[in-house]
């Protein structure tokens, strides 16, 4: 059972990374095109 949890958490932690890559992203992209 602990491998199933081990596994889903990876799974977890991987999409909450890529959300938050993608957000740090567009913050990024924002502030780039203020500047100009």
């Amino acid at each position: 059972a602990s491998d199933i949890i081990t596994a889903l958490t990876l799974q977890y932690n991987n999409a909450r990374q890529a959300g938050i890559t993608k957000e740090l992203l567009d913050i990024v992209g924002g502030a780039e095109a203020l500047k100009g």
